[in-house]
């Protein structure tokens, strides 16, 4: 990526408006890589025909970019403005349902296309495009979009706005005759094609809840419920009558199929409702008398010689008040271990914070989010006042809010290319906790502290080493970042300088102590948590509700209008 970085450096910048249907990761992504361009560039939601028209109107975009664009373009922008879209499928792919097909199918290969809006969909001259293999074992949908897919849209965000600045470029029509079109078209999944049968063999259950994961999720009846079936693995090969629960862990529960088993880790009532939450919770009483059963868990620890290796991979990087207290439990452990290292691993995404759907589907919701909130806490304490090992955070995926702050507290912090960091809680109607006053302040001082929180802003990797967010970045793909970041923590395990790095952290937070003790910005920051969370101040409530419910904004929000001429300018530079 860095060599699409420099050529398009070296041309004129442009002015380009974002048309998304949501600023999630991957428009993140693409709107930090343009600034970071030298770009000037603008986000706009795609609410309505009238929004995209009047954002071009205001914006006078050299270039629109419509990175997976939901909604159909407006005849009248195309034809006015350079609109290219950025598909999740290959060349001569079309339909609204390309990553769901592809998973389903179990296609070998699949790729990412940048094409020019016409009056059919996603049947406009090509500008670009990637492909790239897929796994033989079924991916989540989620985690192919937020990898590979997302990887390829950003190389290509960033290859069409170089051919923009090129007067004499132009794209390739569409020729279903030209060997690269290897796509067609595909119809929309209907709710016939989500449907999950028990009885069928796991393979098939395991790819056809995972070509719905995140949304909308497998159909079925469990327990006499009718379900979304969301978080599939592999269980054990035993025996027992389809679409019975055999056993449970971790909030997951044990499902006996055609030929064998499957943990399903959530689950969503499939009514309008509905909320996703670990399958268990969903379940209640129907599997309240199940025994445990090992076999399935969200956090493991491993270690060599001097590394120790804290692992969890929580679905969506939410952590509920139960998740938080295994984790701190088990860094606890591996703080009492004979290592030099402990590395503290996250997955997918390696964590946002306090679990909001759980709180949401609580009997009393402002009192689950404060037992929330105080077991998060625990966990970045482990963290924090480990003395005794030199404690690495390997952020392998995205991070917001509490995660960014847990993250913050260990003495290195490696980041992997492309990871977005959202450091604040603001959009969320929180002040925030996680002792994010003091590890923020602490890495990046008190000013552009204050700036990362109450701008709301994302940050790329590359800046958040630059404004001490990070330590360091490391590219390839999860697993070679996985290996980099063991191979960074056996250096220090093995380094003459250890000693005195554990030395000179005991010492500097024994200093920290004696200034404030960490136990004061505790009590600060939860002070003003108990009013975000029982009096609401700052509209929890409400923002919860929309996020949980996934409520489509009816307004494009005021920071991302703010930031077009504000500090965000300038943050993309640092």
């Amino acid at each position: 990526m860095s060599s699409f970085i420099a050529i398009v450096r070296r041309l004129f910048p442009l002015r380009i408006l974002l048309l998304c249907s949501s600023f999630n990761g991957l428009t993140q992504r693409a709107w930090l890589e343009l600034r970071r361009a030298g770009h000037d560039v603008s986000v706009e939601l795609a609410l309505s025909e009238q929004v995209m028209l009047e954002a071009a109107e205001l914006a006078k975009p050299d270039l629109i970019i419509c990175p997976f664009l939901k909604e159909k373009v407006p005849g009248l922008l195309w034809q006015r403005h350079r609109v290219v879209i950025i598909h999740p499928g290959p060349p001569g792919d079309r339909g609204p349902s390309s990553l769901d097909w592809a998973i389903a199918d179990a296609e070998p290969e699949w790729g990412v296309t940048a094409l020019q809006a016409v009056e059919e969909m996603d049947a406009g001259p090509i500008w670009g495009y990637r492909m790239f293999p897929l796994p033989v074992e079924a991916p989540r949908k989620s985690a192919l979009y937020n990898g590979p897919v997302a990887d390829a849209a950003v190389e290509l965000v960033l290859e069409v706005a170089q051919k923009a600045g090129d007067a004499g470029f132009v794209p390739v029509p569409l020729d279903y005759g030209r060997p690269e079109v290897v796509g067609r078209l595909r119809p929309a999944m209907r709710h016939a094609d989500r449907v999950v049968s028990w009885s069928d063999p796991t393979e098939a259950i395991v790819r056809r809840v995972r070509a719905a994961d995140g949304a909308p999720g497998g159909r079925a009846e469990l327990c006499g419920l009718a379900v979304r079936v969301f978080d599939v693995y592999r269980g054990p090969a035993l025996v027992g009558r389809p679409g019975a629960v055999a056993a449970r862990r971790e909030g997951a529960v044990l499902v006996h199929t055609g030929d064998g088993t499957v943990w399903v880790g959530h689950l969503r009532l499939d009514r309008g409702d509905g909320v996703k939450l670990p399958a268990v919770m969903v379940l209640g009483d129907r599997v309240g008398h199940l025994e445990e059963r090992a076999g399935y868990t969200e956090i493991t620890y491993e270690r060599s010689a001097g590394v120790g290796v804290v692992s969890f991979d929580f679905y969506n990087g939410a952590m509920s008040t139960d998740q938080c207290r295994r984790l701190a439990a088990a860094l606890r452990y591996a703080g009492e271990q004979d290592t030099r290292v402990l590395v503290v691993r996250g997955g997918e995404t390696f964590s946002n914070g306090i679990h909001l759907n759980v709180i949401e589907a609580a009997a009393h919701p402002e009192l689950e989010a404060w037992m929330n909130i105080n077991a998060i806490n625990a966990v970045c304490r482990e963290i924090i006042e480990c003395r005794g090992q030199v404690v690495v955070a390997s952020v392998g995926g995205s991070a917001g809010a509490g995660g960014v702050m847990m993250a913050l507290g260990a003495d290195r912090v490696l980041v992997r290319e492309g990871v977005v960091l959202n450091p604040h809680y603001r959009t969320m109607g929180l002040f925030g906790s996680e002792f994010w006053t003091y590890v923020l302040a602490r890495r990046v001082g008190a000013v552009a502290a204050e700036r990362l929180t109450e701008g709301a802003l994302p940050v790329g990797a590359a800046e958040a080493v630059e404004l001490g967010l990070a330590d360091h970045v490391l590219g390839g793909g999860r697993l070679e970042f996985e290996r980099s970041v063991l191979e960074f923590a056996e250096r220090l395990a093995s380094g003459v300088e250890w000693e005195a790095l554990v030395a000179a952290k005991v010492a500097a937070r024994a200093e920290d102590e004696r200034r404030k003790p960490l136990d004061a910005y505790r009590v600060e920051e939860l002070a003003e948590m108990s009013r975000d969370m029982f009096d609401d101040r700052r509209g929890f409530r409400a923002a919860r509700s929309a996020f949980v419910r996934k409520v489509r904004a009816e307004v494009t929000p005021g920071y991302l209008a703010v930031h077009r001429d504000g500090w965000g300018a300038a943050a993309s530079h640092m």
